[in-house]
């Protein structure tokens, strides 16, 4: 992976900024300590991704604490977080950083500001919908399609390597279903948790 270069937060009048945004967050699971960072950096030196990331997770709960929700979700860093919760055992505010990362990437999606024909909210969408289809993951399906919504060319680059899966059984071409009964069930939490989230 390629070290990004950190972009500069433009300067915003008091107007532009979404004031909401910052408690927002904080209303959700896990975001409850949103407002007690104290800006050490402890989250920031830990994080084992964050050379690669645009804003700093540091720089990041400032700037939702800010309102900057236009940059925030637009970022990169949320979905390079490693749910690693190494930010969250060095804060000395014992703030769930990485909850409140899951949180803006969920805004992020269900807003559609998220960075275009980036993999990962592809992959996270594509997940959910083949689950919900099946009753459980079907692999050779979901990169499929995430790959055709993001880089299809890529995917000819990991032909070789689904080619052996599929040799050893591990990518079958067919997906494997829950039983009826328990589909049914699966489907009425999914719509919940999505219209929840």
């Amino acid at each position: 992976m390629q070290r990004t270069r950190w972009p500069q937060t433009t300067l915003k009048y008091e107007e532009e900024l979404d004031r909401r945004f910052g408690d927002e967050i904080a209303g959700t699971p896990g975001g409850e300590k949103l407002h007690s960072c104290i800006q050490c950096g402890n989250c920031s030196g830990g994080c084992p991704v964050s050379l690669y990331m645009d804003y700093t997770p540091r720089r990041i709960i400032a700037m939702t604490r800010a309102g900057f929700k236009q940059e925030v979700l637009n970022s990169h860093t949320i979905w390079l977080c490693a749910s690693c919760y190494n930010c969250t055992v060095e804060c000395p505010r014992e703030i769930k950083i990485t909850d409140i990362m899951y949180a803006l990437k969920q805004r992020a999606m269900k807003e559609g500001l998220h960075p275009k024909r980036f993999p990962i909210p592809a992959l996270a969408r594509e997940f959910f919908g083949t689950v919900l289809r099946y009753g459980r993951n079907h692999e050779s399906e979901l990169l499929v399609r995430m790959y055709l919504k993001t880089n299809p060319f890529a995917m000819l680059k990991q032909a070789t390597l689904g080619l052996k899966l599929f040799l050893r059984g591990r990518m079958p071409i067919f997906p494997e279903k829950i039983k009826t009964g328990g589909k049914g069930d699966l489907k009425t939490i999914m719509r919940a948790l999505e219209k929840q989230s």
